[in-house]
Formats: C-alpha cells, structure tokens, sequence
C-alpha cells in the first residue's frame, strides 16, 4: 500500500510540475528578436518607421537593452538605419525568389521592375567532366558557355554561369541575350517546354571579384545556387551555377509533408 501510495504522489507529481524556466543570455533573446523583425520587415511591414524601443519591447516582453542589441544586429545586415531624430526605418527591402515554379530571373522579377543582362562572356568550350556528365554529353564535347551579369533597374542581383548543350546553345545564341531569360529561348528553340530541375543551395562569401562585380563587400554573405534544367522530354539542357546577393534576396517557396 505504502508503495502504491508512493507511485500515485510520483505521478500526481509529474504531471502538475511547470517546466523550469532556463535563463537565457541577452544575446540569444535579441538573435530572436530580430529574426521575426527581419521576417517582418521583408513581408512588407514597417513602410513608415519601426515602433520605439519601448513598444517593442512590451510586444516581445523583454527589455529595452535586448531591443537595442536585436536592433543592432538589424543594422549591421544593412536591413534598417537608425537615428536619434528620425528614428528606426528599413533601410532596404528584399525581393522574393520562389522555389515552388521552374522560371527565370525575369519572370521572377516582373512585378519588381525590368530584369536586363550583362553579357559579359559568351563561349564554345570543352565541357569539363563534371559538367559534360551532368548534361548527358561525352567528356570534353563542346558546350556553350554564357555568363551573364543580371541588374534589376540598376541594382545588380546576380552573376549566372550557364552551361547549355551544344544544340540548344548555339540557337540560343541566335537572339539577342541582353532583354531575354535563357530559360523561354530554351523553349523557343527547342519547341518543348521545360520539365524539371535539380537544384542545391547554399551560401558562399562573396570573392573579391565576385564582390565587386555584384557591388558587395568582400566576403558578403551570396547565395549560390546549382540548378539542372531538364527538358519535358527528361533531356538536361541547362546546367547553372548563380550567385545571389544575400542581402537583396530571399528564397520561399511552400512545402508538403509526405505520406509514410
């Protein structure tokens, strides 16, 4: 009986006990203050000026010196300028990319502004392995070669390193690459529609000349992304490698949870 009584207090225990509460450092109450700041900021919010430090600080129920540090690391990413007289506002905004639908820079952007390219190489080179094995070709077959400089209005977004095979480069190649997406020549020229694409993402410091091509400073957090593009038919025609200016861009797409 004693024991029984014992076990019946040992669960009446557990199951009516609060979880202690872990005393966390300022540091990681800012970090999270300004994640849903910036999560904020790049759906649109703020247009005419951040609350005070005291609002916020009563909205995310911690002190003002932990707005102030989450302010901070807003202010080092460039995402917002402050002053002792105007005040907290974004400094700039970011541009949605999705990952959900197969497009182009320009069919991404159309809603922001005109997309155009610098052209800044066009070539027929040898596929190095790695690349010839990606697009289905034999090792050292001609490919060509396209790096592009990609500006919406004046603000330079990306640097794209393209690879297509042989046939569909060289029609490619026979418009005018300035004011057209790659991807609508690629369907142009070939009569098929897109199908599919693989890709990876990560992020990459920006090298000097990466740097200075997109307007970054050196080391500037880029985005980099790897993308196969396939035809309907299940051919690989376009192999990319692009980087992305991280503090002007932000990947979202929708995901789905799949059956066991």
């Amino acid at each position: 009986m004693q024991q029984a009584a014992r076990a019946a207090h040992s669960v009446s225990f557990v199951s009516s006990a609060e979880p202690t509460p872990l005393r966390r450092p300022r540091a990681d109450r800012a970090r999270q203050v300004a994640d849903v700041l910036r999560h904020q900021i790049h759906a649109g919010a703020y247009e005419t000026g951040l609350p005070t430090e005291q609002a916020l600080a009563a909205e995310f129920f911690v002190s003002r010196n932990t707005i102030r540090e989450a302010l901070a690391v807003l202010k080092t990413e460039g995402l917002i300028d402050r002053g002792r007289k105007v005040g907290t506002h974004v400094a700039v905004r970011k541009y949605d990319h999705g990952l959900d639908a197969l497009v182009g820079l320009k069919e991404t952007f159309k809603d922001y502004g005109d997309v155009r390219n610098e052209v800044r190489a066009v070539l027929h080179l040898a596929a190095p392995p790695a690349v010839a094995r990606r697009l289905g070709l034999e090792p050292g077959e001609k490919v060509v070669f396209i790096e592009r400089l990609r500006y919406l209005g004046e603000l330079p977004l990306s640097l794209d390193l393209t690879y297509l095979a042989p046939d569909i480069g060289a029609e490619v190649l026979r418009h005018p690459l300035e004011t057209n997406d790659v991807f609508a020549l690629i369907e142009q020229v070939s009569g098929q529609r897109l199908g599919a694409a693989t890709l990876a993402l990560e992020a990459v410091s920006a090298d000097p000349h990466s740097a200075a091509t997109l307007q970054v400073p050196d080391g500037a957090a880029l985005l980099m992304l790897e993308r196969l593009t396939s035809l309907d038919d299940g051919r690989p025609v376009d192999l990319e490698y692009i980087r992305m200016r991280g503090d002007r861009i932000t990947m979202r797409g929708s995901l789905i949870r799949s059956q066991p």
